[in-house]
């Protein structure tokens, strides 16, 4: 009984861990690719080349690698985690929208999210119910 009990709560932790580091991955990510298109606004920014922003953003996505590949070592069922490599796909992509959606929500709130958007995200997380389906 107390065996099943931690094992339970070994699963949960990597399942918390896995989506945790996930989400901050993401946030970099997201930084990387477009925070560039915002930070273009400030005066110092908006004067540097395209090699210049280039070099930041790979600075940016560096720390995306540093959580992103742990998220996937913990996570994958061959490395004792509790996902597949394809629920890992999925559940990486349904982050990165929401990640995404919150980003342009609030740093780009001149892009306002339509009715289409969000019957396609929800096609996403529809996505996430049938990969996870035994």
């Amino acid at each position: 009984m107390a065996s099943d009990y931690f094992c339970s709560l070994s699963k949960f932790m990597k399942q918390f861990w896995t989506i945790l580091l996930l989400i901050i991955s993401n946030i970099f990510m997201t930084l990387a690719w477009y925070g560039h298109l915002k930070f273009g606004e400030m005066k110092w920014f908006s004067k540097l080349g395209l090699v210049s922003i280039i070099g930041i953003s790979w600075g940016v996505a560096f720390f995306e690698y540093c959580f992103q590949v742990p998220a996937n070592r913990i996570g994958f069922q061959q490395n004792g985690g509790p996902f597949s490599l394809v629920e890992l796909k999925v559940l990486q992509e349904v982050i990165t929208l929401l990640i995404f959606t919150i980003f342009v929500t609030l740093v780009f709130k001149q892009q306002a999210l339509r009715w289409n958007h969000l019957a396609g995200f929800a096609c996403l997380v529809m996505a996430v119910y049938f990969v996870f389906k035994k």
